[in-house]
């Protein structure tokens, strides 16, 4: 990264110098190219965060997990509460149950989205329903530390009904895939036990992928923009 190209994106705080030079030293990401699925690393992660508003909420808590080789590797997990200084208890917090005792032991923010960043490394994130959770995250990102977010997203929550359209959950939720292929979660709504529930549900996904023979990052990109494209029109035709 071009340290002038942060320094035009000004974060909403003065980082230190050490700071500064982590965020200009972060790791690039991986491209959706030839990249062998199994030898992707895939960071499946999930935000909590103070609520839905995509323009106006932060993060309060980030989960993730690493899956490489089709297999998810328990020993390379993330997981941290933010200090937030002026947090604000909203109904979100009935979700979430993020008491304002845990942010305000909470790492400092920019500290913490280093370290989760740093952590991602070379990486295609995975989410479940990504575009929250990719929005939440580059906006964090920018205003935390100036940093413009690149890496790309693979939605779990569209890959399950285009590889598993037996199932007739379009719009399933986590639950629902989770009750579909019979896995337990006892604890929702925590961000590292959602990150592990989605991870779960991705190897389940890959597989079924791998024996389609998409076997590629491109290949499963392509696969996937066919299928919204059918989506729509299927929408549109009524």
């Amino acid at each position: 990264m071009n340290p002038l190209d942060w320094l035009a994106r000004r974060p909403t705080q003065t980082l230190s110098a050490a700071q500064q030079q982590r965020c200009a030293q972060l790791p690039q990401p991986q491209a959706l190219d030839a990249t062998p699925l199994g030898a992707a690393r895939l960071v499946v992660v999930d935000l909590e965060t103070s609520g839905l508003n995509v323009h106006r909420d932060r993060i309060l808590s980030v989960g993730a997990v690493v899956i490489r080789d089709y297999c998810i590797d328990l020993g390379s997990q993330y997981e941290c509460t933010l200090y937030r200084e002026d947090h604000k208890v909203t109904e979100s917090i009935l979700i979430h149950g993020i008491a304002p005792s845990e942010i305000a032991r909470g790492v400092d923010a920019v500290d913490a989205l280093l370290d989760f960043m740093d952590f991602a490394g070379e990486c295609v994130f995975v989410a479940f329903h990504a575009a929250f959770d990719q929005r939440m995250l580059l906006r964090g990102l920018r205003l935390d530390l100036g940093y413009k977010l690149r890496h790309k997203f693979i939605d779990a929550a569209e890959l399950a009904p285009m590889l598993f359209p037996e199932a007739n959950l379009p719009q399933g939720s986590l639950d629902d895939w989770q009750g579909y292929f019979q896995l337990r979660n006892s604890q929702r709504h925590n961000a590292a036990a959602d990150a592990l529930a989605t991870a779960e549900i991705m190897l389940i996904l890959m597989a079924r992928a791998r024996s389609q023979g998409l076997l590629t990052l491109a290949e499963l990109k392509s696969r996937l923009s066919q299928w919204r494209r059918l989506r729509h029109a299927r929408v549109g035709s009524f």
